[in-house]
């Protein structure tokens, strides 16, 4: 299924904080979406999925991927303290300067072994923000995400939470248009959690309360 051997994966500049579950987490909003339907046309719905499964090997830190552990089960966190901001990639506003505590750790491109669909490179990332939009929002956390991806359906996500993602070595400010913020507005912590299975992607919201 996946015709790449590996890709080293390179990092941002910030950092990646795993998490534990407590006696009193709470799991504040839960949503899935299958990788198996991300485009009605199989060749294409492939490379989506390689995309979409790179950027969480990415976020996991991992240091090697190759076409026997990319589509492997896995969970894992990302804890946000009180007014900590996650951003999907690494060119941000200038408001959130200072306080992006994690992302992807990606940009999507050739060279860290995202691949094309003949239109855009790194095609069906903006999937995986649509869907953690969702989630956040779901769970009352403050999400702004400059550009819409209400262009084109995002299957198991509604339109109202569609993400645009972009990020090219030259345009900087664009690309901080097309990302996504997720800021911890609430007073305790919480968990991004995201867990994958049989081509089942969830991300889970949980507080400390």
């Amino acid at each position: 299924m996946l015709n790449f051997i590996f890709s080293w994966l390179m990092f941002a500049q910030f950092g990646t904080r795993t998490y534990t579950y407590t006696p009193s987490a709470h799991i504040l909003a839960v949503k899935t979406m299958s990788l198996d339907n991300r485009y009605p046309e199989q060749s294409v719905n492939e490379i989506f999925k390689e995309n979409i499964l790179l950027t969480t090997a990415y976020m996991r830190g991992e240091k090697r991927i190759d076409s026997h552990s990319i589509d492997k089960p896995f969970h894992y966190g990302i804890t946000l303290h009180r007014g900590e901001v996650f951003a999907f990639h690494d060119d941000v506003l200038p408001k959130y300067s200072g306080r992006v505590v994690a992302t992807m750790h990606a940009h999507f491109n050739g060279k860290e072994g995202f691949k094309s669909d003949g239109y855009l490179t790194g095609d069906g990332v903006c999937h995986l923000a649509s869907l953690i939009d969702f989630a956040a929002q779901s769970a009352g956390l403050n999400v702004f995400a400059p550009t819409s991806h209400d262009f084109a359906n995002i299957p198991d996500v509604p339109r109202e939470y569609g993400v645009a993602i972009y990020n090219v070595p030259s345009e900087p400010m664009v690309n901080a248009q097309h990302n996504l913020y997720v800021t911890n507005s609430l007073s305790q912590d919480i968990t991004m959690v995201f867990d994958y299975h049989n081509s089942m992607l969830k991300v889970s919201i949980i507080k400390q309360t």
